[in-house]
């Protein structure tokens, strides 16, 4: 039995991940356009009609973009729990009723041997939710757009085989950059997102025997840069002795060019 996934996009601009098993496939968010959105598929030599449906973060734009667009064009089932559906209304277009599924947070869903788990972040948005995938003893995480890590979460989220983990931006470069001060303060606060230290401290407090890459995700195109993550999340875990490299690989994420279609 294996799972599949790609990273489509990821960053203040557009996000989308796919996860398949041998029988179902899945899209976590629409942040681009329609006809992006099928470039990225391209990419991956996947195609948005044989998807099983498109699973919803949360209601910001670069989370939902293309979602009524897909749904109309592709009739695909959309998931999203309540309190997201309503605060989608008049972002995303009609959608029709018979496509429009609730997935309530902290609940679990399952599409023949493949299992989604939602839990909830701590983000500024009506409710939002992240997804784990369990497809035989093989766990996937993903979780980006939270100000921290709860002990909730990381309880729920422990010892996956792969995370796609948000690493938003640097401390000191979001203090300098030219961003209002409430944009910054909504940045750090407990619902804005993580930076690239706390992710790690976090990373390190979830990531078990069984975790094995670690893709940095959700990047500040204004308050980080790649290596500069991937400096800062090496740095911390290997303060804590996780070396990366040997125990842990981490992968970058693009918010234009989809991760290489593996397996897990």
């Amino acid at each position: 039995m294996t799972m599949h996934f790609s990273v489509l996009a990821s960053g203040s601009t557009g996000n989308a991940i796919f996860v398949e098993s041998e029988e179902h496939s899945f899209l976590v968010d629409a942040g681009l356009s329609g006809k992006q959105m099928e470039g990225l598929f391209s990419q991956i030599d996947r195609k948005i009609e044989d998807l099983s449906g498109i699973l919803v973060t949360h209601e910001h734009s670069d989370h939902i973009k293309g979602i009524g667009v897909l749904a109309r064009k592709y009739k695909l089932p959309i998931y999203a729990n309540d309190k997201t559906w309503n605060a989608m209304d008049g972002l995303v277009g009609k959608i029709d009723t018979e496509q429009k599924f609730s997935f309530d947070m902290e609940t679990s869903k399952h599409f023949g041997g493949l299992s989604i788990e939602s839990f909830g972040v701590s983000h500024d948005a009506a409710e939002p939710m992240f997804y784990i995938f369990h497809h035989g003893d093989k766990k996937l995480v993903l979780v980006t757009d939270t100000g921290y890590v709860s002990d909730r979460m990381k309880g729920i989220i422990s010892n996956a085989d792969a995370y796609v983990f948000e690493s938003n931006h640097d401390v000191g470069m979001l203090r300098m950059c030219r961003y209002p001060w409430n944009i910054k303060r909504r940045i750090l606060s407990d619902y804005g997102h993580v930076s690239n230290e706390d992710a790690a401290i976090a990373m390190s407090e979830v990531m078990g025997e069984n975790t094995k890459g670690i893709y940095l995700a959700h990047l500040s195109l204004d308050n980080n840069m790649k290596d500069l993550a991937r400096m800062s999340v090496t740095q911390t875990l290997e303060s804590k002795g996780i070396m990366v490299g040997e125990q842990i690989d981490l992968f970058d994420t693009d918010p234009k060019v989809p991760t290489p279609l593996v397996a897990i």
